[in-house]
């Protein structure tokens, strides 16, 4: 169980490297990051015309699953710290008997 805590671990930060460079791919009102790949025009563009709504459902969907990617992680260490502590309650009760 604790393996497959640490798995979801990794597979979490590798969801919010992939969402920064999401975010960051996209052009802003400033041009930004994203005019690095294409020319300063909005329709000239390395992948494509249709990039910036592909780019926006694409990091839509990440940033759902990184919300829902938080909360199992929040409560899967919770649930671990509970199960910690109670079988710490356990180990020092056993010891004083």
């Amino acid at each position: 169980m604790t393996i497959l805590y640490f798995f979801f671990i990794a597979a979490f930060l590798c969801l919010c490297f992939v969402l920064n460079l999401l975010v960051l791919i996209q052009e802003g009102k400033g041009g930004g990051l994203g005019t690095t790949f294409g020319a300063s025009d909005s329709s000239d563009s390395l992948f494509g015309t249709s990039t910036p709504e592909i780019l926006k459902k694409v990091t839509g969907w990440a940033a759902t699953v990184f919300i829902v990617a938080c909360l199992v992680l929040s409560f899967w260490t919770g649930s671990l710290a509970r199960h910690s502590a109670t079988q710490y309650t356990q180990d020092q009760t056993e010891i004083t008997q």
